[in-house]
């Protein structure tokens, strides 16, 4: 056995490492559910005992680590075949870790220096759920596949509507989990269901080989939602049954795995030409080196999706909870947040996951293997936030699909397509509300065109001249021909959106400002702070308020800020018509709309005063 995964699998007994998704309760994973039920007794840390992860800048080569080492008295070596461009580096059998770390966070060449955490595939808990279900809507593309009819999670999310506009074809999502049963070698086989479905090379980075096959079934299941061959008679159908899987192993055969794994394993996908990265792992505490990973593959244009966690607690798990990531909850067939799913402030959206406490029809049906003979194929359902990322991640390959430019534009379409729970916007248990792949569809269209905040804008404009009086009235077109006055208003209602298509993806600072300046200037808060729900700060009246002040004394600054105030509330009105976003830091959810429109109000005021002219 190779040392790194002999190492992995001692820290894996100590600490106690379950699945997360409840297989199906048959007899046939009793010798399993009796390992998981004596390991779970043992828990002792989410850290590895004395294992440490350090992150190295960019470009710092092996010999320089090598002559750190004697000074550290740790012996450092790249945590995978990443490791000589991530920078990422693992060191095991530390006696005094956090005097280590103290020493080596001094080093200018070290971005991060952490304890070596482990993560898992969710546990989930019993509670009380008896709610009624809700009622489906019409029948579209009805795949042929013999077990579709028990696939109620999709008939849920809308999927025979929304595959009859996309099917996710060419989009390359990656499966960051215990790995696929896509490839016969050596003991693994192809489960039945996925033959057909593309693949792209992906990577184990437990064993460090190119062969990331499954050993423990929860990454099988978790891409059968995603894109299990669909209308092909055999089976159960997926989501995005045309995208193309990348495979890559990060947990191991008892469902856990390593936070410097998980980090390379990010920046691999994200390097590889994966568009949306599914984590259906949790656990272990914040990293920061998971973070920077996060970070670096949303400035690739990823979209990462991860799951809430099975705690039922108030508290969404890293990684879902870091900025960058979409975090997503569970809800059982009647359509609220299932007993076993963990919410929160992070928390952006909901899905099926399922619940078997009334049996596996209550679960979320895949083809996946017997996790005690890798090449036998089984029907299994499943439970767990691990079984409602996958829905969004699918959702999000129909996205990028359909015309989809990044992370943000799918985002926006998710949210906006979410079906809201008790007519509210945003909730800490269901996020924007639950996943509806159909309006998610529709809404990319008005996402992606970005313009009626600029119609609301110009209409605005419209509403300001004609309350000046003849004198005091500059003429239309003269006003939207100035540039002064038409950029910062485009700015503030569509923003710099070309900027993608042009310098999209460049390094450095310049790559840095395209990220901020291509979203309209009340989304820039969302790139600078990574925050979920919006700063009312920000979407409201307060930025052309305080640079009004200085067109007291500058006068000609006066049309550029017309033109920014008349932009914000364009946008502000837009927002406040189709009933978005939630606002942070508001006692009610109710009293988001009545903001919006205040500031509206408050803005054409501030743009009245800075187009009048003054009467000779």
């Amino acid at each position: 056995m190779p040392m790194k995964r002999w190492i992995l699998a001692n820290a894996v007994l100590a600490l106690a490492l379950a699945a997360c998704a409840s297989p199906p309760e048959s007899s046939e994973t009793a010798e399993r559910s009796a390992l998981e039920a004596d390991t779970s007794r043992r828990v002792l840390s989410e850290e590895e005992p004395h294992g440490i992860v350090v992150d190295f800048k960019d470009g710092t080569s092996q010999e320089e680590i090598d002559a750190w080492e004697a000074e550290w008295g740790v012996d450092l070596t790249y945590n995978s075949v990443e490791g000589p461009r991530s920078g990422v580096t693992i060191a095991h059998g530390v006696e005094d870790v956090d005097a280590a770390l103290e020493r080596i966070r001094q080093h200018p060449a070290v971005e991060s220096a952490e304890p070596l955490r482990v993560y898992r595939v969710p546990v989930g808990e019993e509670a009380v759920f008896d709610e009624p279900a809700p009622a489906l809507d019409k029948e579209g593309f009805t795949p042929n596949d013999p077990e579709y009819p028990r696939q109620w999670n999709l008939r849920m999310i809308h999927m025979p509507q929304a595959w009859q506009r996309s099917h996710g074809k060419g989009v390359v999502v990656a499966v960051l989990d215990t790995g696929i049963a896509y490839e016969d070698h050596d003991d693994f086989k192809q489960v039945p269901d996925l033959k057909g479905v593309r693949f792209k090379k992906g990577y184990d980075f437990v064993d460090d080989d190119t062969h990331a096959n499954d050993d423990h079934g929860h990454g099988t299941h978790v891409a059968g939602t995603i894109a299990q061959a669909t209308n092909n008679g055999v089976g159960v159908a997926g989501v995005a049954f045309e995208a193309t899987l990348m495979p890559v192993k990060v947990l191991n055969h008892f469902g856990a795995g390593t936070s410097a794994d998980i980090a390379d394993a990010i920046r691999f996908a994200a390097d590889h030409g994966a568009q949306v990265i599914n984590m259906s792992l949790g656990g272990g505490g914040y990293s920061q080196v998971m973070a920077d990973a996060v970070a670096y593959a949303r400035k690739k244009g990823v979209t990462v999706v991860a799951a809430a966690g099975n705690a039922g607690r108030p508290r969404v798990e890293f990684p879902a909870a870091y900025p960058g990531a979409v975090a997503v909850a569970a809800v059982g067939p009647s359509g609220v947040r299932a007993f076993y799913s963990s919410y929160g402030r992070e928390l952006d959206i909901a899905a099926p996951g399922g619940d078997k406490r009334q049996g596996d029809a209550g679960g979320i049906l895949q083809n996946t293997i017997d996790p005690r003979d890798v090449s036998r194929s089984v029907y299994a359902a499943y439970q767990g936030t691990s079984m409602a990322t996958p829905h969004v991640a699918a959702v999000a390959a129909l996205l990028y699909a359909e015309g989809a430019s990044g992370p943000d534009e799918v985002e926006r379409a998710l949210f906006a397509g979410a079906a809201r729970v008790g007519g509210q916007t945003w909730t800490e248990e269901y996020g924007h509300g639950l996943l509806d792949a159909e309006a998610s569809l529709e809404a990319l269209g008005g996402a992606s065109s970005r313009w009626p905040s600029l119609w609301w804008a110009l209409a605005l404009l419209a509403l300001v001249l004609l309350t000046l009086r003849g004198r005091e009235r500059p003429g239309y077109l003269n006003i939207l021909l100035r540039p002064s006055f038409l950029v910062p208003l485009v700015l503030a209602t569509v923003g710099a959106f070309f900027l993608r298509s042009w310098v999209g993806g460049v390094p450095g600072a310049a790559g840095e400002v395209v990220q901020v300046a291509w979203l309209p200037i009340p989304d820039w808060q969302r790139i600078i702070f990574g925050t979920r729900t919006v700063s009312p700060l920000f979407y409201s009246a307060l930025i052309p308020l305080v640079l009004s002040i200085f067109a007291i004394k500058f006068k000609g600054l006066r049309p550029a800020l017309g033109g920014l105030a008349l932009g914000f509330a364009g946008f502000l009105a837009y927002t406040a018509w189709v009933k978005a976003p939630a606002l942070a830091w508001m006692p009610f959810t109710f009293m988001a709309r009545p903001w919006l429109v205040v500031n509206v109000l408050i803005c054409l005021f501030i743009s009245r005063a800075m187009l009048r002219r003054e009467s000779p």
